[in-house]
């Protein structure tokens, strides 16, 4: 029941729900209590709402938002209090006291101060909003940026401005149980002179040396900046901020580039959730500045997503435009008719050539370029079995797709059928699982199968931790722990030793990367993965979610995984082991195999998993594995040779394109030189 509440409320846990309850019954609890009249009551009940109000907030709660939608936003929240208060006031008779017309006069003044406030602080973060935001761009040294203003000015202002009434009405219900106006107007006081000192500790970043440059100043230093760097290769990107990880699988790529490489971001929330490079990067939400960029030097611009803001660069005829997409496999997005627009589409192996070639959505053979998947190179290729150690199998389904059609995830139809065999296989196995980080988003029926996966492997995993079949080393158990711990502290420390960044702007000033700092996190994240996975058994199940290990970890510690048609299956065939994919959809294994390219060296599972057995087979004893050289040869088809790597493919497509677009611009100058001579000739 308690669930359901929560859900139909769109709060995030109980302890909300009980808040947002609390909040939306004080009020009227408030009035009561105003009526009555009492002042004890009034207190409590005003005291209950000031809490819950407060928690909703720093909980960032769904509730808060609706509500201010509806006209009870947090100001209206304040203003109902102040005036119960002034009722309260008058069903005490004290409408004719002083306090009362004090108290009147105080509200009337603190909201007259909220004017001021409220422009203030939009003025302040309007004009330092800089037109483009920047990560390893030496700014600092071009333009002048000031400091931020201390983040307890801003962040949060309106919430923090409307409590400073907490004096005010303290003092007033003080001076009305004691029946003295003197604690009334020691509150009211101390509220009017707290409110005009945040006004007044505002105004100084509104003018002079605390206000940014200019816009057009700004733009011209960053075209300043790109005509000094000269930038050869663009990775342009544009979405949600769920999306982010879209552009942060191609950042290490990026940084092995063996031209000068350069990152252009269109929406600021894509910036904020980009993982750490030492590539620049330049976010430009503007359209029009994105086009009036200085971008001559570029001469290969690839992208990740097919977008509708991919057209404000497209236009650009000096640069080559090439689509890489951000995963392989056989879903219709790896065949989108937009791919047509640019000069290029670069696939992984074969298989995406003649994917695209079935599909006949007008992409040329001959602009295919098959490079690969650098992004792989960290996932290890191991044969043979688990040798002597129980078995890891992995469950990564994906999530639901925009369209909601059960065929796209095993989760709703075949998840809990899934887990439940590979709880229950004999001999034991390890199950890891790890769902797409959208699952739930569109359909609320894949969030609860998502629920009920979890719970099974929650439960299974404490009943094996007292089942005595299954022993650990706490020794080493803890030694792992203390130094995960340890890691964790050093990051944690290397995380904050740069300084909090007061916002985007001095983000922007500041934002260069510490090429060591940089490198030493890398390399204790691997250290970290290493430690993570040796801090618990070895045969303990486990649910991972969030960033923390990644899904190329798990791949590494599974002997076999069981998925969807997604990329995951694509990448999942560069560690050579064992796999099985749902036919969620019931298309039957011909057909399947037919469709889904990814699937042909797969064990197939129907949504009962009854063939879970043949891939279980198959990791316990990997020569009588069946599918083995299928997964071979499947491997070249869908991800290329393994000879030249992956990110060498990568580099030299980049350089052929790069000296295709030299040819174009110096075609174009010759014609565009001959036509002066000739126009020249003809005057003469």
């Amino acid at each position: 029941m308690i669930s359901t509440a929560i859900r139909v409320a769109r709060v995030g846990s109980a302890a909300e729900l009980a808040a947002a309850v609390l909040m939306l019954a004080g009020f009227p609890a408030i009035m009561v209590a105003a009526l009555i009249p009492s002042v004890p009551a009034f207190a409590a009940a005003t005291a209950v709402t000031y809490l819950a109000d407060h928690y909703l907030h720093r909980q960032g709660s769904y509730l808060i938002n609706r509500l201010s939608k509806v006209r009870a936003g947090l100001s209206i929240r304040f203003l109902i209090r102040q005036l119960l208060l002034i009722l309260l006031l008058a069903r005490l008779d004290l409408s004719n006291n002083l306090i009362f017309y004090g108290a009147t006069a105080c509200f009337i003044a603190f909201y007259g101060l909220q004017a001021p406030h409220g422009a203030l602080v939009t003025l302040i973060r309007n004009r330092r909003r800089l037109p483009v935001a920047t990560r390893n761009v030496d700014l600092a040294s071009r333009v002048r940026i000031p400091d931020a203003p201390p983040m307890g000015l801003l962040n949060r202002s309106a919430e923090k401005m409307l409590h400073l009434d907490l004096a005010a009405v303290v003092g007033i219900l003080v001076a009305a149980a004691m029946d003295s106006t003197l604690p009334g107007f020691i509150g009211i006081g101390v509220t009017i002179a707290l409110g005009s000192l945040y006004v007044l500790a505002l105004m100084p970043y509104v003018r002079g040396k605390k206000v940014p440059p200019s816009a057009d100043k700004v733009l011209a230093k960053v075209d300043e900046w790109l005509r000094d760097y000269k930038p050869e290769t663009v990775l342009y990107f544009s979405g949600s901020k769920d999306s982010a990880y879209q552009v942060n699988m191609w950042l290490e790529t990026m940084e092995q580039l063996d031209s000068r490489p350069l990152i252009i971001l269109r929406e600021r929330v894509i910036l904020q959730n980009l993982a750490p490079t030492t590539v620049p990067v330049i976010c430009v939400p503007g359209g029009v500045h994105l086009m009036n960029m200085d971008l001559s030097t570029v001469r290969v611009a690839l992208y990740a997503a097919n977008v509708g803001k991919n057209i404000h660069l497209l236009r650009v005829p000096t640069m080559k435009h090439v689509f890489i997409g951000h995963g392989d496999s056989d879903k219709l997005a790896s065949v989108n008719p937009f791919s047509k627009a640019y000069d290029e589409v670069w696939v992984a192996g074969r298989a995406g050539r003649d994917r695209y070639a079935i599909a006949d959505v007008g992409v040329r053979d001959e602009d295919i370029v098959e490079v690969g998947r650098p992004q792989l190179a960290p996932i290890q290729n191991r044969q043979g079995g688990p040798e002597g150690r129980m078995p890891t199998v992995l469950y990564a389904p994906t999530w639901e797709g925009w369209d909601g059609n059960p065929g796209n995830t095993s989760l709703m139809l075949a998840g809990e059928n899934i887990v439940k065999k590979l709880l229950q296989a004999d001999p034991p196995v390890r199950v890891l699982y790890k769902p797409h980080p959208f699952t739930g988003t569109v359909l609320p029926k894949a969030g609860a199968a998502h629920q009920k996966v979890t719970a099974l492997i929650e439960k299974a995993a404490a009943e094996r931790v007292t089942d005595p079949r299954f022993q650990a080393d706490m020794t080493a158990l803890a030694a792992a722990k203390a130094e995960l711990g340890r890691i964790e502290g050093r990051l944690a420390v290397l995380a904050g030793s740069g300084g909090e960044k007061g916002d985007e702007a001095e983000a922007s000033r500041d934002g260069v990367v510490d090429v060591a700092k940089y490198e030493e996190i890398a390399r204790l994240r691997g250290e970290w993965n290493d430690a993570y996975w040796r801090s618990f058994p070895e045969w303990q199940h486990k649910v991972v979610t969030g960033a923390e290990p990644r899904l190329y970890d798990c791949f590494n510690v599974s002997d076999a995984m069981v998925s969807d048609i997604s990329s995951v299956v694509s990448d999942f065939i560069a560690s050579g082991k064992p796999y099985a994919v749902t036919d969620s959809a019931e298309l039957g294994v011909e057909e399947f195999k037919r469709q889904n390219t990814a699937v042909r060296a797969a064990t197939i599972l129907s949504n009962k998993a009854t063939e879970l057995g043949e891939l279980l087979d198959a990791v316990r004893d990997p020569a009588a594995d069946p599918l083995a050289e299928d997964r071979v040869e499947l491997k070249q088809y869908l991800l290329g040779p393994d000879e030249p790597t992956s990110i060498e493919q990568f580099n030299t497509a980049v350089a052929n394109l790069a000296i295709k677009a030299e040819a174009r611009n110096v075609g174009q100058e010759s014609r565009a030189a001959a036509s002066a001579a000739e126009e020249a000739t003809t005057k003469a």
